[in-house]
């Protein structure tokens, strides 16, 4: 029995429980340090001397050591298990320098209750763990609010769907359903998986996988992909994709993928706030010595000094400055139909200055139509070309060979069995009928067997292929395309950020130049195969050009894996195109638009997080050590944790803020 989308992520939903367990822990260890720090206050000297009031009793110091050791080791317990794990991976970061903060607080001020000759600050180890640990809870919470949000999309699939069954109707789990099951779908459910409607027409709401707020009207035979709504009226569908291959499946597959991956930007603050830490570390202990000379042995406040150093220089903000962008431009550009599968290319979009575009599918709806049909060869008629076209074709999914094969069905043509089909590579294809050697050709195939191209002048926007039967020209048909509605603002927009635009196309030259002309755009190459198509992406990258393809992701894999990003255009449930580095959902080419422009909001807010991460703390280190001590400025552990999460709050809050 195949599995479910909703079994297929039970990983993820294990990771999300974990991550709210993660977050109940801290909150139940800052609600306890926090009770625990209020008579920590009171009993604290300093404390006492500001508010001017008094609590002495005997062994008091001792209760106030004893209630500080609770707070250590209870509220400082994930900060001691997370220096574990740093320093394990050799990578010593935020936890360890919270740690070493924190240790040095509560083991100096336990000494003063032993005899030590100091102050204690056991109230600001006390509120220093109080406010990393709702610092700590604050972030997971934003990390889960921008990652979290793909369980929206897991939650789409229904828990049961109508089986139809001998005639009748019986609710089973989602998870029960097998390909070629046929179900019944009501007005208002979302549809359990994907599928072929097999009996019906209604309005499907995809907007929440492909961003298309305008409902699709579907009938028999159309595909519906699961997890969408049926909004119009009640039909069946016959399943067609379950578990790892259902669309949503792999959309949910390819977000996690693309969170979890790390981009070269990402790379670059990891290693930032790794020597951070170190920078973190030698100030800490630099400014220890130095206040320890300039104080005369004042322990108290150069150890305090150490621990502020330590705990404002944390690089939470920049290690969180990259991620939460990540997780939160993953999900929306899923949302909108746009699916990142390597992060690296899709934050260097912005910097693409060529883009190259495949024609038909593309630029065009390719739903190509049989305008007309020529006889070459007085022996056949239109109707006998049509029947040997449509019988040839009806092994083909290319465009051309679907929209013969529909005109001949339009006229009820019987077809011939066929032997020995074969596929000619960008050339066309070709099979026995009747014991007859046929081919259908393009014209540059068709000067290849020494036959002359007939000398017709087709439209613009026109394709003619050749019915060759027994290496002799029997009659060619000649095939329309209508250009897309959003290319012509698709190329506008390019042009208008600087951007060039080529096309690529294995059609006729006529045919190509003048859908570049009618779309104003850059320059083309006609009549190139699909293996020659990788050789154009690289003569414009020999000319210094960064280069993007879009494609359909079958025939031009070479070219999308040349391309320094590759783009997919995916159409309904086809989002296997393991060769892009990116996939847009819908056939719509101003998604690229979008695209280039959501990729460059993303980039600019990751640099907007970095610099203000480091920012804060090229300002933070200096006030920490005490620079402005003498002029009255001084900033307490606590103050310092403080300013250290207010800066994380403000990276996570600027991430939240990216919209597409």
């Amino acid at each position: 029995m195949p599995e479910h989308t909703h079994e297929n992520h039970e990983e993820h939903e294990n990771h999300q429980d974990h991550h709210d367990m993660m977050i109940q822990d801290f909150k139940k260890r800052f609600i306890v340090s926090t009770i625990l720090t209020v008579p920590i206050l009171i009993l604290s000297p300093l404390v006492q001397s500001w508010l001017n009031f008094s609590v002495e009793f005997v062994l008091d110091s001792y209760l106030l050591l004893a209630l500080s050791v609770i707070v250590f080791i209870y509220g400082g317990w994930p900060f001691f298990t997370g220096t574990i794990s740093e320093l394990k991976a050799k990578t010593p970061g935020m936890m360890t320098l919270i740690a070493l903060a924190i240790s040095v607080a509560f083991f100096y001020s336990a000494a003063t209750v032993f005899g030590l000759q100091g102050s204690d600050f056991f109230w600001e180890l006390a509120t220093l763990i109080d406010v990393m640990l709702i610092g700590h809870m604050i972030e997971m919470k934003s990390t889960k609010s921008a990652s979290g949000a793909l369980d929206a999309l897991v939650k789409l699939i229904p828990e049961e769907a109508h089986l139809l069954k001998d005639g009748k109707q019986e609710d089973v789990s989602v998870n029960a359903l097998d390909k070629g099951d046929r179900i019944l779908v009501k007005v208002g459910e979302s549809i359990p998986a994907d599928g072929i409607i097999e009996k019906g027409k209604t309005a499907i709401n995809e907007s929440m996988m492909t961003g298309e707020a305008i409902p699709v009207t579907k009938a028999k035979g159309d595909e519906v992909i699961g997890g969408s709504i049926n909004e119009d009226a009640t039909i069946e569908v016959t399943i067609s994709k379950t578990g790892k291959d259902a669309y949503l499946s792999q959309v949910v597959t390819m977000v996690e993928e693309a969170q979890a991956a790390k981009s070269s930007t990402q790379n670059l603050t990891d290693k930032a706030a790794k020597y951070l830490t170190y920078i973190a570390l030698s100030v800490g202990i630099s400014t220890l010595v130095v206040w320890l000379v300039i104080t005369s042995g004042n322990i108290a406040f150069s150890v305090s000094r150490m621990a502020t150093v330590m705990v404002i220089t944390c690089p939470h903000a920049l290690g969180l400055a990259t991620p939460l962008v990540v997780a939160r431009s993953t999900y929306l550009a899923a949302k909108s139909g746009l699916l990142i599968r390597n992060r690296t290319a899709f934050e260097s979009a912005g910097t693409i200055d060529t883009i190259v575009f495949d024609k038909t599918g593309t630029l065009t709806e390719g739903d190509f139509k049989v305008r007309s049909v020529d006889v070459h060869d007085e022996a056949y008629d239109e109707n006998e070309l049509l029947k040997l076209a449509g019988s040839l074709e009806q092994s083909s999914e290319h465009p051309l060979g679907r929209a013969i094969v529909s005109s001949a069905k339009e006229k009820t043509i019987d077809f011939l069995q066929i032997e020995n089909f074969k596929v000619l590579k960008g050339k066309g294809v070709e099979a026995t009928l009747d014991g007859a050697h046929v081919q259908i050709l393009s014209p540059k195939a068709l000067e290849d067997l020494s036959i002359d191209v007939p000398d017709i002048e087709d439209k613009a926007m026109t394709t003619r292929v050749y019915l060759v039967v027994d290496n002799k020209l029997a009659g060619s048909f000649a095939l329309a395309d209508a250009v897309r509605d959003s290319s012509k603002a698709t190329i506008k927009g390019l042009r208008a950020q600087g951007i060039k635009t080529v096309l690529l196309s294995g059609d006729n030259e006529f045919t190509v130049k003048s859908l570049k002309d009618t779309l104003e755009m850059d320059t083309h190459y006609a009549e190139v195969l699909p293996d020659q198509k990788h050789a154009v992406i690289e003569d414009l990258q020999k000319d210094g050009a960064r280069v993007a393809m879009v494609g359909d992701g079958v025939n031009d894999a070479p070219a999308l894996t040349k391309a320094d990003i590759g783009i997919a255009i995916g159409s309904g449930t086809d989002v296997a195109a393991k060769t892009a580095d990116i996939i847009l959902v819908k056939s719509n080419p101003i998604h690229v638009l979008n695209l280039i422009k959501f990729a460059t909001k993303t980039k600019r807010k990751m640099i907007q997080n970095i610099a203000w991460a480091s920012g804060y703390n090229i300002l933070a280190i200096p006030l920490a050590a005490g620079v402005l001590f003498s002029i009255g400025i001084v900033i307490s552990p606590a103050i310092g944790a403080i300013f250290m999460s207010l800066s994380t709050v403000i990276v996570a809050f600027n991430a939240r803020l990216l919209s597409n």
